[in-house]
């Protein structure tokens, strides 16, 4: 330790960036809740995700979920169930193969998913909007990056 407290040794750039990406992604938990409850009041935050997920990449199985996901097949069934109950999700046969099923989001899941994404990119755009544009791009970049690089490392 150095008089002022501080840990030698201690790459300052990583601490900066280790106490950021935590505020961050406490906010990002806190509002994925949020934003589940928007969807449905009885939506978990986590099943966000999964409507995000069918969203951008169309139906899919639940094992491919799963896999995406990184958790197993039966935390993905008992979400998916839940989804399916409260009427947001819908499974139909795999014309590829008749013994496995698709997941998709049904038109009331896909009109409120949208309604709140709209919203969130609104917000967005509202806090970000002394930022400019290059920097907002420039911030998805190093995400997106930041996000690959997570990825390669969880890959077995």
């Amino acid at each position: 330790m150095t008089a002022d407290g501080e840990q030698t040794g201690v790459d300052h750039v990583f601490l900066s960036l280790e106490r950021e990406l935590a505020v961050f992604l406490r906010r990002a938990r806190a509002s994925s809740g949020e934003l589940a409850r928007e969807v449905h009041p009885d939506l978990e935050s986590s099943a966000y995700g999964l409507l995000v997920r069918l969203a951008d990449a169309g139906e899919q199985r639940a094992t491919e979920l799963a896999a995406f996901f990184g958790v197993g097949k039966a935390t993905m069934s008992r979400q998916l169930h839940t989804l399916e109950k409260l009427g947001l999700v819908a499974r139909e046969p795999d014309p590829a193969d008749g013994r496995a099923t698709l997941v998709h989001l049904t038109d009331e899941g896909l009109a409120r998913f949208t309604r709140v994404r709209t919203a969130r990119r609104a917000r967005y755009a509202r806090r970000l909007a002394s930022w400019d544009r290059a920097e907002v791009a420039e911030l998805a970049r190093l995400l997106h990056r930041l996000n690959a690089e997570q990825e390669g490392e969880d890959a077995p």
